[in-house]
């Protein structure tokens, strides 16, 4: 890597607008309720991964499908503001992006979300714009668009790039990605075909040779496998207002530090930061206060 320049990284996935709501609680059926506060910004895990590289100082591209809708301003604005650039696999769509609705309880920090995923905008690898992973450093890939991932973490394996996937959940079409990964990071909602128990989850990322894993679990320490090393790493202990985005901010801080330290101390660097973000609401104000 060229110490003269910037890290740069290439997160790939899922671009979402977030409508963000504070509130005392979620409403039940029938029932309207007043928010105390509300936020909007681009969303989605790889998305908001690639702000947080960007704030930690690095170049950020997210690869994702956009398109032109009038909606797309809105998401566009945001990531400007953040000088994170888009790579669109899909410009001249139409159709409305995914949008997400949040409410954030008040009182414990917990979210209910209502969204649309990818699946109805998964773009072909065709698409993938040439010398996309030119000076890239590291790429990471949230799983939401599967065939333009698998083509591009076979291209990143050939240049020795690292590969990071966000495992937030178990998708199909993963366990093609798995042979090309480096670091995977999966939450303890993650479960791979058969696997009900975190030790079956280790041994079958271990069967990809996966040299590093880990299995976060939100306020609680994170499980590890590193080249044949177990252990657990500790997470600061805060007060939540909010734990919308805690996992994206946690990847995408680890992709600064896993470029500059050891896998343990760049989960634990990670997790400071996702922490920290957890004090604020929405999953922008926490950069905002440190400025």
């Amino acid at each position: 890597m060229n110490n003269l320049k910037s890290p740069r990284g290439l997160f790939v996935g899922l671009i979402t607008l977030d409508l963000i709501y504070l509130a005392d609680s979620a409403p039940k059926n029938n029932q309207k309720i007043v928010a105390t506060d509300y936020t909007l910004a681009a969303g989605g895990p790889a998305t908001n991964a690639a702000v947080t590289f960007r704030y930690l100082g690095n170049q950020t591209q997210v690869l994702g499908v956009l398109g032109s809708h009038p909606m797309t301003q809105l998401i566009r604005g945001d990531l400007a503001n953040y000088q994170v650039a888009i790579a669109d696999l899909e410009p001249t769509i139409i159709t409305a992006p995914p949008v997400s609705s949040i409410i954030i309880s008040q009182a414990t920090g917990e979210r209910a979300v209502v969204s649309i995923n990818a699946a109805k905008t998964q773009a072909s690898s065709a698409s993938i714009p040439p010398d996309i992973l030119q000076d890239i450093d590291i790429v990471l890939i949230d799983g939401h668009q599967m065939a333009v991932s698998l083509s591009l973490a076979e291209m990143a394996k050939a240049k020795n790039i690292p590969i990071v996937i966000d495992g937030g959940s178990w998708k199909p079409g993963f366990e093609q990605i798995l042979p090309f990964v480096n670091y995977a990071l999966c939450s303890a909602n993650f479960h791979p075909p058969n696997c009900h128990t975190e030790a079956e989850v280790f041994a079958y990322l271990s069967a990809f040779d996966i040299p590093h894993i880990a299995i976060t679990h939100g306020e609680n320490p994170i499980a590890y496998l590193s080249s044949t090393q177990t252990g657990t790493v500790d997470v600061p202990q805060i007060q939540p207002i909010d734990t919308l985005g805690a996992g994206d901010i946690f990847h995408g801080a680890f992709c600064n530090y896993i470029l500059q330290s050891s896998f343990t101390d760049a989960l634990a660097q990670a997790a400071k930061i996702a922490a920290n973000s957890c004090q604020f609401f929405g999953t922008r104000r926490w950069m905002e206060s440190a400025e």
